[in-house]
């Protein structure tokens, strides 16, 4: 994509009609997010999806069922320099349902979701319910957020 530091590739892509965001924030906030874990050399896919398709990698990949919002998969860290190599997708109906319920923008909530997925692929992880937000992983993902935003 235009604009990119060498060495991080950030392809997006949508089968969504509509995104709340640009592309360029989309991709900003997953540079930020690189950045901050001082990645020099990455492949990442973003992928905005419907609920039938979440639904489906979802059952697939994780054994749950029904939609979720964002589904991450960390491929490898290759060569020399460890380059990533990652897959995002996020379910952008879902987004909204949560931004409409938290009462924020769909368009905070995509770019929330990229950061936290790429937080993921990154190895980052954090607990179920409501640890989730009380996290280390949660608190670094909205110090990024707010530099994006």
């Amino acid at each position: 994509m235009k604009g990119q530091p060498r060495g991080l590739a950030i392809d997006i892509s949508s089968s969504v009609r509509r995104l709340s965001v640009s592309r360029a924030l989309i991709q900003k906030a997953a540079l930020a997010t690189l950045r901050s874990e001082n990645v020099k050399d990455a492949m990442l896919s973003i992928t905005f999806v419907g609920r039938a398709t979440i639904s489906r990698l979802n059952k697939r990949y994780l054994g749950h069922h029904g939609p979720t919002d964002v589904i991450s998969f960390g491929l490898a860290r290759v060569g020399r320099r460890g380059a990533v190599i990652g897959d995002v997708y996020i379910c952008a109906e879902v987004a909204r349902d949560n931004a409409k319920r938290q009462g924020i923008s769909s368009g905070e909530e995509l770019l929330r979701l990229v950061v936290h997925g790429t937080l993921h692929v990154l190895g980052h992880d954090h607990p179920d319910g409501s640890g989730r937000v009380t996290s280390r992983m949660w608190r670094r993902q909205e110090k990024i957020l707010a530099r994006v935003l």
